[in-house]
């Protein structure tokens, strides 16, 4: 059988399986390190600031090489890039668990940052073309993928905890080469290439590209510092500076570029400032809120690895359920709705965690940890296709990129900014990032219900 008789019998679920497979390793290595760090520490004689850029390695270069991904993949080819990221992810992967010293294990975790930066938005494209102008279907593919995600985020604990205790810290990372290898093959066997821009002139956009590693770089460095320094010190001040500057930087270029690897034209469409705004701020709260309860759980309650682990199943169960959800309602009532509900159930369920203390029982928890998955999870899957609805699908690969760009910024400032707020204890830092997080969700849901419009025609979109 040939490739394209293939593509056409296997076609989207095809398409579903391998991008959401990318998609899992990289979300799975988003959380899974965290219960790993004292384990890793111990092994290769790390200290905090060792671990934290074990952390910050691999997000940092996540959020800041997505742009020019999925500029690349638009350039290329969505598929030959993404298997080209999912390669490197991989080999990164193997890297890390085979790494006999700290500077070995945070190179690999770079490297595998780079991967992730080529998967994600390239998942989407790819899963955005399989759907061709079938609104109905791409929201329910969309709410599959991310339920993926939101699985592999929330099981990434679980898993950890148990590796950890049964097969040591390598392993984390090995696990990563067996769905590596799956994932490969499914898209070399059945997943069909994309549209490619057809002007040559087009180049990447590389001091775009610095100044966009250069802001992300200083601005959560400033915060993570700022935890243990204070917002006066001359460092942290230093590095808010520089993020100012190289942010505006990066604005100038951008608009005076004949190839921006950010098309500020894409924000003309409210809808798409609007789904950019939210996807920061869930990434925020979330990211910060797991980093948290990871700390809280562990320091506070001395729950183990594993049981710390498992304390975080809830989310893994109602954020599948939610995201689901939220991609048919998309599908079927459009997307303005289920974002708005699902940023106030998640809203509520913070509020009610923002009480907290030392002394909580976890029963008493489990609504509120219910309540935030199920909401974040019903509101992001119409965000995204609310999103890559305002752009053509030539252009899909840049505009995942910019919303992954941006949601994963947010993660990385929601955790230097959460644990910074922990410093002068865990539980009176939880109790301030929940009552935080539950005002960021409203502002989220009002800023919703004024730029969420409905989808219109692709071909009255512009090509920017």
């Amino acid at each position: 059988m040939t490739h394209a008789v293939q593509s056409r019998s296997h076609g989207l679920p095809a398409a579903i399986v391998a991008t959401s497979l990318g998609f899992v390793v990289v979300q799975v290595d988003v959380s899974i390190v965290n219960v790993a760090l004292p384990e890793i520490g111990g092994s290769l004689g790390m200290g905090v600031a060792g671990l934290q850029w074990v952390v910050d390695a691999y997000t940092l270069a996540f959020a800041s090489l997505l742009l020019s991904a999925g500029s690349l993949g638009d350039r290329i080819g969505a598929r030959k890039t993404f298997v080209a990221g999912f390669a490197l992810f991989v080999a990164a992967s193997l890297g890390c668990g085979l790494a006999g010293s700290a500077a070995a294990l945070i190179a690999a975790r770079a490297v595998q940052g780079v991967g992730a930066a080529v998967l994600v938005p390239c998942s989407l494209a790819l899963l955005n073309h399989a759907c061709g102008n079938d609104a109905t279907a791409r929201a329910r593919a969309i709410g599959l993928w991310t339920a993926a995600g939101a699985v592999a985020l929330s099981a990434g604990p679980v898993l950890g905890g148990m590796l950890v205790d049964t097969l040591g810290w390598p392993s984390i990372f090995l696990v990563n080469v067996p769905v590596g290898t799956a994932g490969l093959w499914l898209t070399l066997r059945f997943v069909e290439e994309t549209p490619v821009e057809r002007d040559g002139s087009r180049e990447l956009d590389l001091p775009g590209q610095a100044l966009a590693v250069l802001t992300l770089f200083a601005l959560t460095g400033a915060v993570i510092e700022a935890g243990s320094r204070g917002w006066h010190a001359p460092l942290v001040l230093s590095g808010l500076a520089l993020a100012v500057l190289s942010g505006i930087g990066f604005a100038i270029v951008e608009v005076r570029s004949a190839a921006p690897m950010l098309p500020l034209g894409f924000f003309r469409q409210p809808t798409f400032g609007t789904a950019s705004l939210v996807g920061l701020l869930i990434n925020l709260t979330v990211y910060g809120t797991i980093f948290v309860l990871s700390l809280y759980f562990q320091q506070v309650r001395r729950y183990s690895p594993v049981v710390t682990g498992f304390a975080f199943l809830p989310f893994m169960a109602a954020a599948a359920v939610s995201n689901v959800l939220g991609g048919r309602l998309a599908g079927g009532r459009g997307p303005r709705l289920p974002i708005v509900a699902g940023l106030l159930v998640g809203a509520a369920g913070y509020w009610l965690l923002h009480e907290l203390n030392g002394a909580t029982p976890y029963p008493a928890m489990l609504p509120g940890l219910l309540l935030v998955s199920l909401g974040v999870g019903l509101a992001v899957p119409p965000m995204t296709s609310a999103l890559l609805s305002t752009v053509h699908r030539s252009r899909s690969g840049v505009a995942s990129g910019v919303l992954n760009t941006v949601r994963q910024a947010g993660g990385a400032i929601g955790v230097a900014l959460f644990g910074s707020v922990t410093a002068g204890g865990v539980a009176a830092g939880a109790q301030l990032a929940f009552r935080l997080s539950s005002l960021l969700l409203v502002l989220a849901a009002i800023s919703a219900v004024a730029g969420i419009r409905r989808q219109v025609p692709e071909s009255s979109l512009k090509e920017y």
